[in-house]
Formats: C-alpha cells, sequence, structure tokens
C-alpha cells in the first residue's frame, strides 16, 4: 500500500523518537506541513527527518517573540524558506532573505533578529557517540 506524503511524514516523526537505524531510501517528509503546523502555531521547532548523523527541521520565528537560541553541539545549515532578517553571528550580522543560506559552526552564539515572520530549514550535522 503506497502512504501518501502526509502519512510518510507522520511515520517518519513518529519513528524520529527512536535511534536512529538505517535509512530508507526516497523517504519523503512534510516540510511545507511542518512550516504551516508552526506559523499557525505562533512558531517553534518541528523535527521532520532524523538518521545517524543528519537531523533537518523546520523552525518558525514571529515576531515580536526572540529567538532564544543557545549554542548547539554539532555544525548546521540554515536555509531561508519564507520571509527575511538577520542572523547575528558571534556577534556579526548577516543579512538573510528567501534562498539564502547560512552555515553556523558548533558552538557559535547565534540568533535570528529583525524578521516579522521567518520560515526556515535547518540542517545539523550531528556528533557521532
Amino acid at each position: 500500500m503506497k502512504l501518501s506524503v502526509r502519512e510518510n511524514a507522520e511515520k517518519e516523526m513518529a519513528e524520529s523518537a527512536r535511534e536512529p537505524g538505517p535509512l530508507q531510501t526516497a523517504q519523503p517528509f512534510d516540510i511545507a506541513g511542518a512550516r504551516e503546523r508552526l506559523a499557525a502555531g505562533n512558531g517553534g521547532y518541528e523535527v521532520v527527518h532524523r538518521s545517524r548523523g543528519l537531523e533537518i527541521g523546520v523552525y518558525v520565528l514571529v515576531a515580536p517573540e526572540p529567538d532564544r537560541q543557545q549554542p548547539h553541539d554539532d555544525d548546521e545549515v540554515y536555509v531561508l524558506l519564507g520571509g527575511h532578517g538577520s542572523l547575528e553571528v558571534e556577534g556579526q550580522e548577516v543579512e538573510l532573505r528567501e534562498g539564502h543560506a547560512v552555515f553556523v559552526p558548533a558552538g557559535a552564539d547565534h540568533r535570528f533578529v529583525g524578521y516579522e515572520q521567518l520560515s526556515v530549514l535547518v540542517i545539523f550535522e550531528k556528533s557521532q557517540p
């Protein structure tokens, strides 16, 4: 039986609570659905995929709520899905708009500023134990 993209995404999220296992080939996940759910609920972060060494999530920020991130233990890449604003990384401000991407090294102090509503795809390189 073929599952819809939404059913596959729900299955993937349920499985993401477990330890990462072997990667399934061409496993889709619903980035747009996560973005819509988070925007409707005033923002937040939702993991859409987790496997060995990798975590992909959707992060939505809605002003006036500030970005309260703390430095992470893993390298990450942010890809702007929608909106515009800036990312402060170690005191340096990088202006971003839809379609831009930025790398943030592990341990760097960073946060988004100057946004109304921002939707971001977050890709973490997860450290191996």
